[in-house]
């Protein structure tokens, strides 16, 4: 069995990781002091079987996920900074703080170290973005060919500093905005692995959108937002089926309205996939009484992940959880649920 590149008992960044690096011996020692060191501030586990962590207030929001994004490096993005966002945005478009996530890492033999590294720096460097810690955390190496290269794992823990936010509130006249372009992600990932030419004009939107989240929450009244969703695997369709069915309620879009950038329209249209079907991770549609629309829109246009903002849809008072598209030609179309997956997992 190969052995891990080191000098003397230490094991180098130029190195690749080892079965033996998932020993627990000392080793793996060697691997988790670089991995830690390399998180920084972020990291505050002590080394425990688990973390001792403050609470404030009588509710918390956890969620957990994983992330097997290939290629694992892209533009504006890596599957460590995936990992992050993804576990974050869950967190806060139920209306909570995100404070605290942990990582687990699977590993195959032979995985570069310094590509290693340069993933948990993207973690970290998302972390500090985010405002959150890095409470615990897990490494497992595994032999050639049992994994992908590496798979991460995340959970996360928030606050409720006011109530959760619940599809239960949907209502009639409700607007649906969106706060980004929909299909980058996708598109972006897609044309890296197919040679489509492209990923240099449409970038991943992988982004933490917590800040943005809590700025439109603290710019309204209370209960102003309804609800809200991350925009990721079955894109805006799937949302919107999710809440028709939660709510009862029939939804209505405009594909007008929609935004999507003229490359990953073209790219789409190449693949034969629609963006409205199409994953995204820095994208939230929120449903808001109408009173309270502008003020919505105003705040997330203020912020970096939010300039392209716009009304696409509104909650009608027909009480059948169905959801139709109008056409660019003024025609309605029932929107179909997808019944499987329309192009292969990228998150």
């Amino acid at each position: 069995m190969a052995r891990p590149e080191v000098s003397g008992t230490h094991t180098h960044e130029s190195g690749r990781v080892a079965l033996d690096h998932g020993t627990g011996a000392k080793l793996s020692g060697e691997l988790v002091s670089l991995l830690t060191s390399s998180l920084g501030d972020v990291y505050v586990g002590e080394m425990e079987d688990s973390a001792v962590l403050p609470i404030p207030g009588g509710k918390i929001a956890m969620t957990t996920d994983s992330f097997v994004v290939t290629p694992i490096f892209f533009k504006n993005g890596d599957i460590g900074k995936i990992a992050v966002c993804g576990t974050v945005n869950d967190l806060a478009v139920s209306g909570a703080r995100p404070l605290y996530l942990t990582l687990s890492i699977v590993v195959e033999v032979g995985f570069p170290i310094a590509d290693l590294l340069k993933i948990t720096r993207s973690v970290r460097d998302t972390a500090i973005e985010a405002k959150v810690k890095l409470v615990a955390g897990d490494t497992k190496v595994v032999d050639r060919g049992e994994v992908d290269k590496i798979f991460l794992n995340t959970a996360g823990v928030g606050t409720f500093e006011r109530a959760p936010l619940s599809a239960r509130t949907i209502a009639p006249g409700d607007k649906v905005i969106l706060s980004s372009y929909l299909g980058n992600h996708s598109i972006h990932i897609l044309s890296m692995r197919e040679g489509l030419g492209f990923e240099d004009r449409v970038a991943s939107d992988c982004a933490p959108l917590n800040g943005m989240i809590e700025q439109v929450l603290s710019s309204v009244p209370a209960g102003a937002v309804r609800t809200m969703r991350d925009v990721t695997r079955g894109g805006l369709s799937a949302v919107m089926h999710e809440y028709a069915k939660a709510s009862g309620l029939t939804m209505r879009i405009d594909e007008a309205s929609l935004p999507i950038l003229r490359e990953t329209a073209m790219a789409a249209d190449m693949l034969g996939v629609n963006p409205i079907h199409l994953a995204n991770e820095g994208c939230v549609c929120l449903f808001v009484a109408p009173e309270a629309e502008e003020q919505v829109l105003a705040t997330l246009r203020g912020h970096q992940y939010g300039r392209v903002a716009c009304t696409v849809g509104v909650v009608t008072p027909v009480r059948e959880p169905q959801v139709f598209i109008t056409q660019s030609d003024g025609t309605r179309k029932l929107l179909e649920e997808l019944v499987g997956a329309e192009i292969p997992r990228l998150c």
